[in-house]
């Protein structure tokens, strides 16, 4: 099994290890366009008005900048201790231990803008670049990488089996949807449910389930293999679930 998780905008500063080597990245058939899109970020950095527009980032927020200039040499992280937020709180891969620290090494990964899909221990520097990002000049991220990601993931979903914990924005960057349909992958959704009956899609619950299913599914002695044990699964952790195929969908109160 793998789980793939979303990226966050925050990401925590600084890091213990050497500069970015593309070389040593997980899934390397994503890295000529890594290497791209790190020598854009890394160009774009000089003009500080385009780059805000680029990003959509204000002139409070030129920090991030800086941080895309520094790309090559800026020291690095596990990229599952570089991205912060609430679903890598709910997740707290730092307080694992034993088998379930250890399957989180190998069963985790993050979709990334700017990497395409990471391994949880690839090392990475702090960046800014997200699914929506409009680069100068180019075209969509979307486009420049549903070509070379969607091959990687569908290799990985003839494999084993594919939990998907991806936003729509990220869902586009590369779509497993032939894989939910056959079940050698799962997506999964969170709604919130009002007084009434209607349910909505809320991002913060959105965020904390999904990290709290996360470290149910590495915490699980048994590792599940298709739709109905994520969904047990998270049953097992509280969660209300229902589940449509290989799509599953968490209902939490709003």
């Amino acid at each position: 099994m793998i789980v793939v998780l979303p990226p966050s905008e925050t990401k925590r500063a600084g890091g213990d290890g050497p500069p970015l080597s593309l070389d040593e990245l997980s899934w390397p058939a994503l890295s000529p366009l890594r290497a791209e899109l790190v020598a854009e970020l890394v160009a774009l950095a000089a003009d500080p008005a385009a780059c805000r527009q680029a990003l959509g980032i204000s002139a409070t927020q030129d920090a991030e900048i800086e941080r895309n200039a520094a790309l090559r040499s800026a020291p690095t992280l596990p990229a599952l201790h570089r991205y912060t937020g609430v679903l890598y709180d709910a997740l707290d891969v730092e307080s694992l231990r034993g088998a379930a620290a250890a399957r989180a090494k190998h069963q985790l990964a993050v979709g990334s803008a700017l990497f395409g899909l990471l391994g949880a221990d690839d090392r990475i520097p702090g960046y800014r670049l997200s699914a929506g990002s409009k680069l100068p000049g180019r075209p969509g991220l979307a486009t420049r990488w549903r070509p070379v990601l969607e091959p990687v993931l569908a290799e990985l979903a003839g494999r084993e089996l594919v939990v998907d914990l991806r936003s729509g924005a990220y869902i586009g960057l590369g779509r497993l949807d032939s894989a939910v349909r056959v079940g050698s992958a799962v997506r999964v959704d969170v709604v919130a449910e009002h007084p009434d009956g209607r349910r909505s899609t809320v991002s913060h619950f959105n965020k904390a389930h999904k990290g709290r299913l996360a470290r149910a599914l590495v915490s699980a002695t048994t590792e599940p293999d298709d739709a109905a044990a994520v969904a047990a699964v998270a049953r097992r952790a509280g969660m209300r679930v229902e589940r449509e195929g290989g799509r599953i969908i968490v209902v939490v109160a709003a």
